[in-house]
């Protein structure tokens, strides 16, 4: 009698608990093959051989610390200088363009992310159609109304979503760091080129100076020649050497023009947008008594194109097992609920529901060699991606290793050039005097007017070089961009 009870409701519950146990079943065996280790090379972050210590030592360099060089051109004492260099950090359109580039490689990023997600739609439609009398005897009428869910999964089995997202990662970190490298290089270019602007006015005001002392020295021989006591040969050196210091002004007003037009276009400007804020000459920015490098290891942590290239190296070594996952079998699963009734009003009964599940693996079995050679161009690839890297470490410690040569044979240069430029204006003032005196000849005013003109150039020019200096160091370790998140 019990049995007889109930026989009725076993086949419902049977069909019941056996497609609960399939599907909990195939979901359980999806998480846990999800949860499998990814393949491919897990990343190591390469250790790169930095030399304790930097072989060049100068009195102007501090070994001991790096100090803060986020905002080195303050350091520089020039207000005109961090003003430019704060509106080229707001106007850039290089760096426009990198933020824009930080911006898709976000998105990507989060694409990557989604696509470890199941997908769910929904969907209703609603058909009427009428069949042939002629085919079916009938010619009736019928509606059909659809309504429900779909969804479907691919775990990630073997870690090939994963390595994606790992991938898609590094990318965001790289372009991040090249936008940080792009403000290092702005704002090296801008005080270079400002401080390149600076000189050329100075040199500017330095020959026409001599040549204003030159036109004087025309005018002693001219009277003299007039007076009987020289001949016109004077005359007309004194008019050759005069002439030829008027020649070098255009040259200089071009130079001048050029680099102000280069620092307008790196603010993101028109080229002559500059030419009233910087008509006047001013000085040259001021060399600081210390800067601090710090030790190599310190350098290579702070530049941001060694970043790049790291984090470069990090995104194609994910991208081997990106590739290597397509070795493996790919499972799919897919279902569905919903609703269908040949009326509007009888959707909601309870005989309108319908559903499925289904689970689908699939395996490469015969491919030519096509995955086996895609996981050997990734490789190749990432063996790029680490000779560029350890290229890019090498360039990193020669730059700074080039930057403080150069900053401290710059300071022996000037050094040297401004006693040079101390004897030849009292050489000149002397030969002046001795000349109208007549107790030397012509040729010794010439020569002594020509070496004081090109030792004031050539010691505006070292004066320059040396500020030049101090920027290209501060750029080569890494100074000029700020840590915090770009927006």
């Amino acid at each position: 009698m019990y049995r007889k009870q109930m026989t009725p409701a076993w086949p419902a519950a049977r069909r019941f608990l056996s497609h609960r146990f399939r599907l909990g079943f195939l979901s359980g065996v999806a998480l846990v093959l999800a949860g499998c280790a990814a393949v491919g090379p897990d990343y190591q972050a390469p250790q790169p051989a930095a030399p304790a210590q930097w072989a060049e030592r100068d009195t102007a360099v501090n070994p001991n610390g790096a100090g803060d060089l986020t905002r080195w051109w303050t350091q520089l004492g020039d207000a005109q200088l961090t003003s430019l260099i704060d509106e080229a950090l707001q106007g850039s359109t290089d760096l426009r363009l990198a933020t824009a580039r930080l911006r898709e490689a976000r998105a990507r990023r989060a694409l990557a992310g989604d696509n470890a997600w199941p997908t769910l739609s929904a969907s209703a439609s609603a058909s009427r159609t009428k069949s042939s009398a002629a085919a079916t005897g009938s010619g009736a009428t019928r509606s059909l109304y659809n309504a429900g869910f779909d969804a479907s999964w691919e775990p990630d089995l073997f870690g090939g979503t994963r390595r994606a997202i790992e991938a898609a990662q590094a990318d965001l970190d790289t372009v991040q760091a090249n936008l940080h490298a792009t403000q290092v290089s702005l704002v090296a270019e801008v005080a270079l080129n400002y401080v390149e602007l600076r000189a050329y006015q100075e040199r500017l005001a330095l020959a026409q100076n001599n040549l204003a002392n030159q036109t004087e020295t025309w005018q002693i021989a001219q009277w003299r020649v007039q007076a009987g006591l020289a001949g016109s040969l004077d005359a007309e050196q004194a008019r050759s050497n005069m002439e030829q210091t008027r020649a070098q002004l255009p040259v200089l007003r071009t130079n001048l023009a050029e680099a102000e037009h280069r620092l307008a276009v790196l603010l993101g400007r028109t080229p002559a947008s500059l030419h009233e804020r910087l008509a006047a000459t001013a000085a040259l920015p001021t060399v600081p008594e210390q800067i601090g490098v710090g030790i190599p290891a310190q350098t290579l942590a702070q530049r941001p194109d060694v970043r790049a290239a790291e984090r470069k190296l990090a995104a194609e070594t994910a991208r081997v097992g990106q590739a290597s996952a397509a070795r493996y079998p790919q499972l799919t699963l897919s279902g569905s609920i919903g609703l269908q009734a040949l009326q509007l009003d009888a959707l909601h009964a309870p005989g309108a529901v319908t559903r499925s599940l289904v689970g689908q693996l699939a395996a490469p079995i015969f491919d030519a060699g096509r995955i086996r050679e895609q996981i050997e161009i990734q490789n190749a690839v990432q063996e790029q991606a680490l000779v560029n890297y350890e290229a890019s470490v090498n360039t990193a410690l020669r730059e700074v290793e080039d930057a403080l040569v150069a900053l401290a044979n710059n300071r022996q240069r000037q050094t040297a050039l401004a006693q040079a430029a101390e004897a030849a204006h009292n050489a000149a003032l002397l030969a002046h005097q001795q000349y109208t005196s007549g107790l030397i000849d012509f040729q010794t005013v010439l020569s002594t007017e020509r070496t004081q003109l090109s030792v004031d150039d050539s010691l505006a020019s070292a004066r320059a070089d040396s500020v030049s200096a101090v920027i290209q160091l501060y750029k080569a370790l890494g100074g000029g961009w700020s840590p915090q998140p770009t927006p």
